[in-house]
């Protein structure tokens, strides 16, 4: 097994700083990031920086790639029937499983608890947008039906009945 990253030994407020600060830097400067961290008290080499620099600007492209992705559909397919959203949460999925099946997993270094957690979130929200979209569905039908039959009481003939019933179920 590789030795632990100097990174990864760093306290939680130092890795949030030095992530600010090669994003903020634009993933350079990687001698004056070594300085500075020297400064505070810690012993990280600059290619150690530039290794963890590298992977962490990898990431971050993804997501703005993912984010990038999700807002083109978003644009290009508006709908009222989740079928965006639906699209967008197996992305997601699709990501996580990516990561998932990439990882070698070191448990100090992922959070599986978290991970797990959102691939459920992933799921039950699936669900319940699948839920809420059959609700509606049915909702539509039983206000079709309960409109026909007022409508055929009130003897529209059966094309007018059958074009508010379309217009109800938004088949039209």
């Amino acid at each position: 097994m590789p030795p632990r990253s100097s990174i990864a030994a760093l306290p939680k407020q130092v890795k949030e700083w030095l992530d600010r600060a090669l994003v903020d830097g634009n993933f350079s400067g990687y001698q004056q990031l070594e300085d500075e961290l020297k400064k505070r008290g810690y012993q990280v080499s600059k290619s150690s920086i530039h290794r963890y620099g590298k992977g962490f600007e990898e990431r971050l492209q993804t997501l703005k790639l993912v984010t990038e992705q999700a807002r083109a559909v978003v644009t290009a397919a508006p709908d009222d029937e989740d079928t965006v959203n639906q699209a967008l949460v197996r992305m997601v999925q699709e990501k996580l499983f990516n990561v998932v099946m990439d990882m070698q997993v070191d448990p100090e270094k992922v959070n599986l608890s978290g991970l797990t957690r959102s691939i459920a979130e992933l799921s039950r929200s699936s669900i319940q947008v699948k839920k809420y979209a059959a609700d509606v569905k049915a909702a539509a039908q039983a206000a079709a039906d309960k409109v026909e039959k007022i409508a055929r009481k009130g003897g529209l003939s059966t094309d007018a009945v059958q074009t508010i019933r379309k217009e109800i179920l938004g088949i039209g």
